[in-house]
Order: structure tokens, then sequence, then C-alpha cells
């Protein structure tokens, strides 16, 4: 090699620039925070009203009796300011036939713009948190569904494909045995 295109080379590998990765161990750091170092379980972003809301539960996958948190924002659409007042949480059962009277969880004030609301099951299932507030004497309600635990195996729509193939293989019965037993008149009534 001659020493011009050795030079090139050297040139041009110092200026070809390096990719920064910007998270550890293939975990991406975005929807990390000081307290989990796992992404939000479920995140919701919405309008309600004159407010762009964001409510986020931490960690990824709440296990009964471990504690958790949920984190809610609210901000007005129209200037971008956050939400200054206080923010009621309660929660429910939120189960299909379930109707059970919320309990409050407690009563937040903002820090640095969000408002950390800690939490604590006992029980595995399905909750509903619900976050309200007031502002300019109209009231707001956002509502959080929370999983906590593992799922059931069979949700909703498993237990009603099982219902119908039950009662396909049932319906399928009764017509052999219904067919069999005029298979064994009609045998019968030829020999006679």
């Amino acid at each position: 090699m001659t020493i011009p295109r050795l030079l090139m080379l050297t040139l041009l590998l110092i200026m070809v620039p390096t990719a920064q990765a910007h998270h550890v161990l293939g975990r991406p750091a975005y929807s990390l925070n000081e307290d989990s170092n796992t992404p939000p379980a479920m995140q919701i972003e919405t309008q309600v009203g004159a407010y762009f809301v964001t409510f986020m539960a931490y960690p990824a996958f709440p296990k009964p009796g471990e504690p958790g948190r949920v984190n809610f924002y609210a901000s007005r659409i129209d200037s971008g300011v956050s939400f200054s007042g206080p923010v009621t949480f309660t929660v429910r059962d939120d189960g299909l036939l379930i109707d059970s009277a919320p309990e409050t969880l407690g009563q937040q004030m903002p820090d640095d713009g969000v408002y950390r609301q800690n939490y604590q099951f006992h029980q595995a299932g399905d909750y509903l948190v619900r976050a309200q507030f007031e502002s300019d004497g109209e009231p707001y309600t956002v509502d959080f569904p929370l999983r906590i635990g593992d799922p059931a195996p069979i949700g909703p729509i498993g237990l009603a494909v099982a219902l119908v193939a039950l009662l396909l293989l049932s319906v399928n019965l009764s017509q052999r045995k219904r067919l069999a037993r005029l298979k064994t008149q009609r045998h019968n009534a030829g020999r006679a």
C-alpha cells in the first residue's frame, strides 16, 4: 500500500462516527424512573376535558403483597401548565360480576408535576384505580385498570369457546345415541 492510500484510510477511520448506546444490558432507558428499573405495567395517555393526562403503574408486573406505585400527570391542553391542586386516588375490584364500593388510597399533592400514589394489594385480581380532581369548578375523573398477579389461565373468550365446544360435543353424542337407537329399532322391525 502506498503512503497516500494509507493516509486516506487512517483519516477515514478517524472520521467514522461511532454509535452511542442509550441503554444498558439491552433495556431502553425510556419509561424508566428512579424507583423501578422496569417500564410501567401500563401507561395510559388521554384527554379529559381541558387536560391531557398520563397514568402509569410501577412495577411492570405487580404481585400480591408487594408495594407498587401509580404516577399521574395532568397538564392543560391549551397552555401545557401542570395541574397543581390535590388529586384523590380510589380503588375498587374490577371483576366481571363484581360491584364493590371504592376504597380511598389517598390524596396527593404534586411533586415536580407528578402525583405519586403508593399501593399494596394482598390478593391477586383486576382493580380499577381512579384519580379524581377538580379544576375551575369542574370535576375530572380518570380510571386506570391495574392487574395484580398473574392473569387467569382461561379468560372470558376461552371460557366461551370451551362452553361452545362442550355444547357441540353433547349435541353430537346425543345425536349418535338417537341414530343408534333408530338403527336398532329398524333392525328389530325388519326381523319381525
